[in-house]
């Protein structure tokens, strides 16, 4: 009774000192035993593990990649534009001994405390040599990569490896997202009155051109218009001198009488002349002041042809159009009227968009002169 009173005691603090020296080693976890805060063993592999109860202590890490956010800095590229950088790092523990040693008892989290601060460092020195258009460009997966190599060899001495670095977001500082929008709506707005200034010019070389086309052709048709009408008027005054020619004393009193119905055509005129004028040469006499009276005509009446001899002569056209043709056909050549050269080519063929893309390009927006064959001068020599 008394053996059974003091074994079953036994057993239960050896059962308790047994569960007490044995400890579990998760494949997620790396271990320390600690006795009296100094590190004595360390178990990486998972697993069961010994210590001693009551004298040693384990203490647990994380063995898997971490996170560490980054607070926010601001940077100032070479070309002096500042930035907001909002980045995150991934890091591991390689060496829990110089973890413990490092980090004291804080663990994790005052890792990420101390981290931090490496991590903003390594961020203002590699971009800070660059511009700020590298890090907005392809160019970024390399900045990445020089930031964590400079946190690399800082984080070594923690006993943790930097896995990666990743910039999340590169921003304007609000005070100068303002300033920097209007600068970009400044440069547009000026980048358009340019286009627009481009444009107005190209148009007012080709409404130029165009003008001077429309001044060449129209002065070109009057010009051909007076030569068509002063032929037309010389080959009337042959006809009517042709025609009156056959009697030119009928023809005087002829038109003397046209005068006298011009003259007294609204039956109220005064007329200051001498009485002895040429004027009044037929209303003084009926012979017209020639004495011996009018003399005879100087053509047989019988052979001066009829009105239908006349007509008979004459060729018969279909319309008033294929007449006006057929004097023109008699006239003198009259050269065709065109636009200048090269306008035809040069400004009503040209496209738009060609003129578009060439204002773009900062030309001019008219099309290049060509240079002539090489024939064209001799041509033109021979001709002279």
């Amino acid at each position: 009774m008394r053996k059974s009173t003091f074994i079953l005691p036994g057993l239960f603090v050896l059962a308790i000192a047994a569960y007490s020296s044995l400890f579990v080693v998760d494949e997620r976890q790396k271990a320390l035993v600690l006795q009296f805060g100094r590190v004595v063993q360390v178990k990486e592999d998972p697993g069961l593990g010994f210590k001693i109860p009551l004298i040693q202590e384990v203490v647990y890490y994380d063995d898997r990649i971490r996170s560490i956010d980054v607070q926010p800095v601001r940077v100032i590229p070479s070309d002096n534009r500042v930035l907001e950088v909002d980045s995150f790092a991934r890091y591991r523990i390689t060496d829990p001994v110089r973890f413990r040693e490092r980090v004291g008892v804080g663990g994790e989290a005052a890792a990420d405390a101390r981290l931090a601060p490496i991590l903003s460092s390594a961020t203002l020195t590699v971009l800070g040599e660059v511009e700020s258009d590298a890090i907005l460009s392809a160019d970024r997966a390399e900045l990445m990569d020089r930031i964590r190599d400079a946190a690399i060899e800082t984080a070594e001495g923690f006993g943790v490896t930097i896995v990666d670095v990743r910039l999340r977001r590169t921003d304007l500082p609000d005070a100068n997202k303002i300033a920097t929008f209007q600068r970009m709506i400044s440069e547009r707005r000026q980048e358009a009155a340019d286009l627009r200034a481009r444009g107005r010019e190209a148009s007012q070389r080709i409404r130029s051109a165009a003008d001077r086309a429309v001044r060449e052709i129209v002065s070109a048709a009057e010009r051909q218009a007076q030569v068509i009408r002063g032929q037309a008027d010389a080959r009337a005054a042959a006809i009517y001198a042709a025609a009156y020619g056959t009697d030119e004393e009928f023809f005087s009193f002829y038109e003397s009488l046209l005068r006298y119905r011009q003259a007294l055509a609204n039956g109220n005129t005064r007329i200051l002349t001498s009485p002895d004028g040429e004027f009044f040469a037929y209303l003084q006499s009926v012979n017209g002041g020639i004495e011996g009276g009018l003399p005879a005509p100087s053509v047989d009446p019988d052979a001066v042809p009829s009105i239908d001899d006349l007509l008979a002569g004459l060729p018969e056209y279909d319309s008033a159009g294929d007449a006006m043709d057929a004097v023109l056909d008699e006239v003198a050549p009259i050269p065709e009227i065109g636009a200048p050269p090269g306008f035809e080519d040069d400004v009503l063929e040209t496209d738009p968009a060609t003129v578009v893309d060439d204002l773009m390009d900062g030309g001019t927006g008219m099309p290049e002169p060509e240079d002539p064959p090489a024939g064209d001068d001799d041509a033109a020599t021979d001709q002279d």
